[in-house]
């Protein structure tokens, strides 16, 4: 991991890109982290990395872990019955 201030990050912001294929660049603003590039290999990375960071996502899956833990959710043979007799 490297940390950068965004004066340099913007004054050498293709060659961050390429170091970040190495590990996340922590971007500062006086000293404060404010930002961070990560490299992003595939859509699939993309994906993953949108979604864990959308708050409304977020929502859903901590309403579904609450739902589990308040109920004790389901088994996985009852998930793929349940799911069968949708489809």
């Amino acid at each position: 991991m490297k940390i950068a201030p965004v004066a340099e990050v913007k004054a050498r912001f293709s060659a961050y890109i390429e170091e970040a294929r190495d590990g996340p660049i922590i971007v500062t603003r006086n000293g404060r982290p404010v930002a961070v590039i990560v490299s992003a290999q595939d859509e699939d990375d993309l994906d993953l990395l949108v979604l864990s960071h959308t708050p409304r996502f977020r929502l859903l899956l901590d309403d579904a872990e609450r739902r589990i833990r308040d109920t004790g959710g389901m088994t996985h043979d009852e998930l793929w019955n349940r799911a069968g007799d949708e489809g």
